[in-house]
């Protein structure tokens, strides 16, 4: 295994099997062709980086069919908009340009002004790109990296704010997308993003985080020492409650800004922690190992007592758990979803039928293993009558 940031050689600590494309539902003719990969993971103790061995090619992930679309969720949508009152508030008296990398159907850019912030999104998805556009958002249907940033000369050392969220560690190539921010960010321009935290994953158990898209799981410690190389800094790291707790990283060029005390505070509970080490990846393996053990012994005493059991939410993340836990229809009737693109296919690797949320209502389970346990709070919500009976469980603490 190599570092994708050193290329230093790195030995992996722990393997989750053969493993689909996590977004890759498919129809029962696709199951002989289905594409797997050995999901394994390693850590760079030189740059504090959680990251995979193997993975898709970006292209194969990230296609024309593309299932996830951010406003589909109200909590997202919500958040999106909070975290666009937080750029304008904090940097928003001198941005004329904003650029998103991974911009999907445009949630967050839709909440700035384009009469008085010229914005752009670079998505890599067909699909979603065609939503974000049909809103009247500028979207680039590539990648965002150096070379396809070097392509709008115009706006070399000209951008006040670069955005993502949920986006920059889906990019192997990192090296080349901060030589693209590098190109494109003004001398004083700030570089803002958000994602699934290492942290809050190590506290929780919750190994979903880790499939194909999720190349990185990033640490303030890793985000720190990766830009450092590149003459930025971490100046600031606010810690969110999206994705079952993330991060919000504020870098800059070198020497620019006065770095938060908070970042300062957080860098130390990394250590104290044991997250900027290889020694919270040890803990971390058995936490996954004790959570597999558990989860298959529950499930097999439910089915003992002949309960039905669905899934709620088709979700990246379940494609690990599934696929790592061995579950499939013997424990799983189906899954219910709410987006069009999945209903009526099956599940990555294990092959669980996907339903409509009607299916769900008119044949409702007498136990639901609850996928997208982040949406929690809007899920249990919506799903009152269900939720009074106390009917859900997922492979973490919910």
């Amino acid at each position: 295994m190599i570092c994708k940031i050193t290329k230093k050689k790195l030995i992996p600590f722990m393997s989750f099997g053969k493993m689909p494309i996590a977004n890759g539902f498919l129809r029962k003719k696709q199951f002989k062709s289905e594409f797997f990969f050995n999901l394994e993971v390693g850590f760079s103790k030189s740059i504090s980086l959680f990251q995979l061995n193997e993975h898709p090619k970006p292209k194969q992930m990230f296609n024309n069919n593309y299932p996830f679309f951010t406003g589909s969720s109200k909590g997202m949508i919500q958040h999106f908009k909070k975290y666009s009152q937080w750029v304008k508030k904090n940097y928003g008296k001198k941005i004329k340009h904003l650029i998103e990398i991974g911009s999907n159907d445009g949630t967050f850019l839709s909440n700035f002004d384009n009469k008085k912030i010229n914005v752009m999104g670079f998505e890599p998805s067909k699909n979603v790109a065609q939503i974000s556009r049909k809103k009247g958002i500028k979207t680039i249907n590539k990648f965002f990296n150096f070379n396809n940033a070097k392509k709008f000369k115009k706006l070399k050392n000209n951008i006040d704010v670069i955005t993502a969220a949920n986006a920059i560690c889906h990019v192997p190539n990192l090296i080349s997308l901060i030589k693209g921010i590098n190109f494109l960010l003004k001398q004083r321009g700030v570089f803002i993003f958000e994602e699934p935290y290492l942290g809050s994953m190590y506290l929780k158990g919750s190994y979903d985080q880790i499939y194909d898209e999720h190349i990185f799981i990033f640490s303030l410690s890793s985000i720190n020492k990766i830009f450092n190389l590149f003459n930025f800094e971490l100046i600031d790291g606010i810690p969110q409650k999206t994705h079952g707790g993330s991060m919000r990283y504020v870098i800059a060029r070198k020497g620019i800004f006065k770095k938060s005390k908070r970042v300062n505070r957080l860098l130390l509970n990394e250590k104290l922690k044991n997250i900027d080490n290889y020694k919270g990846c040890l803990k971390f393996k058995k936490k996954c190992e004790n959570s597999k053990k558990k989860l298959i012994s529950m499930l097999k005493k439910y089915k003992k007592n002949k309960l039905k059991i669905a899934g709620y939410a088709a979700t990246s993340k379940s494609t690990t758990i599934l696929n790592y836990c061995n579950i499939n229809t013997k424990y799983l009737d189906y899954i219910c979803d709410t987006t069009k693109e999945k209903i009526g296919k099956y599940s990555p690797g294990m092959h669980i039928p996907v339903v409509s949320m009607d299916h769900f209502k008119n044949n409702p389970p007498d136990k639901s293993f609850l996928f997208a346990w982040n949406h929690k709070k809007e899920i249990f919500i919506k799903e009152r009558e269900f939720t009074k009976k106390k009917r859900w469980f997922a492979h973490i603490k919910i």
